[in-house]
């Protein structure tokens, strides 16, 4: 686990920061957590909540969406994903971050999983290169109602070991505003103890995202900063 701080820095018209601390998970997905049955409440890691959400598991819902593109793993891989838990029933993931190695151990693919507060989701693959210093793509999904689907990110995001340290920065849109995010944190034991500490520090932290989210929204339109129009989405192959 990593007890974590996020911070998003908007420059350009209606500059504006933002600072959450939260707690994360890096786990393996063919090693999901087992807790305590009294205790599953405070984490589950559910297929429903990444990719397509039908595969039955989450590893199966990733090698989906890298078979459609050609990038599918050969056996024996292993894959790390930094995301939230589903806690207390709910789960919100701005961000998922999944590292494929292959079975010699070297980083093959890295996906950076988007999710948007109407439900819809997306996938970046951005090859080893992310990792070892910056993957750059296109921006394809509405994920802010304050900036349109234009522009590219740059995403530094190094496999985590005992400091996670992620940067993401939009710039490039037409608005000729950018945006910069950052997770960092430090790892701390995920066991009972670790956990219950967490969750005593962070009460609800998936529910604590999303409220949050929604709270800096309604402070940028009252700000007076325009609302831009969501575009129709469709699943991308693979997520479907």
């Amino acid at each position: 686990m990593y007890e974590a701080d996020i911070r998003h820095v908007r420059s350009g018209e209606r500059a504006y920061a933002l600072r959450h601390r939260t707690y994360l998970w890096l786990v393996d997905l063919d090693e999901l957590p087992d807790l305590p049955a009294p205790l599953r409440p405070l984490a589950r890691f559910d297929a429903r909540d990444h990719f397509g959400g039908r595969p039955p598991t989450i590893r199966a819902g990733l090698e989906r969406f890298l078979a459609a593109r050609g990038a599918g793993l050969p056996p024996g891989s292993r894959v790390l994903m930094l995301a939230h838990a589903r806690v207390l029933g709910f789960v919100f993931n701005p961000l998922s971050v999944y590292w494929c190695h292959g079975p010699d151990g070297v980083l093959r693919q890295v996906v950076a999983e988007v999710h948007n507060t109407y439900g819809e989701r997306h996938c970046y693959l951005l090859g080893p290169q992310a990792a070892q210093g910056t993957g750059r793509v296109p921006k394809e999904f509405h994920a802010s109602p304050f900036l349109e689907v234009d522009g590219d990110y740059r995403m530094r995001l190094p496999v985590p070991g005992e400091r996670l340290a992620l940067s993401v920065t939009l710039s490039g849109g037409a608005d000729g505003a950018r945006l910069t995010a950052t997770v960092r944190g430090h790892r701390r034991a995920a066991g009972l103890r670790g956990l219950l500490r967490a969750s005593l520090r962070h009460p609800w932290p998936t529910a604590a995202v999303a409220a949050g989210i929604r709270y800096h929204r309604l402070r940028l339109w009252l700000c007076g900063l325009p609302v831009r129009p969501r575009p129709r989405h469709d699943p991308q192959e693979g997520l479907r």
